[in-house]
């Protein structure tokens, strides 16, 4: 698909700075949308992960505990 985006000149030549060797400022960009579209959704499970924990934390605790209850000493 093909679009059209404005950007600033400090963007552009940054996009050219940090290009590979044979890549168009279409991949350059297109590689960093997608890097950074997957961190977002990375970082947002990981929001998720944490309000689940957090959510059934005392019941997690109380069965570690229960389990650590059983370990014999060393």
């Amino acid at each position: 698909m093909k679009t059209s985006v404005t950007l600033n000149e400090d963007v552009v030549a940054y996009v050219e700075r940090i290009a590979r060797k044979g890549e168009s400022r279409s991949e350059v960009i297109e590689r960093l949308l997608r890097h950074s579209l997957e961190e977002q959704a990375r970082r947002a499970k990981d929001q998720r992960d944490v309000e689940l924990i957090n959510k059934h934390a005392e019941q997690l605790n109380a069965e570690a505990a229960d389990v650590l209850s059983y370990q014999g000493d060393l």
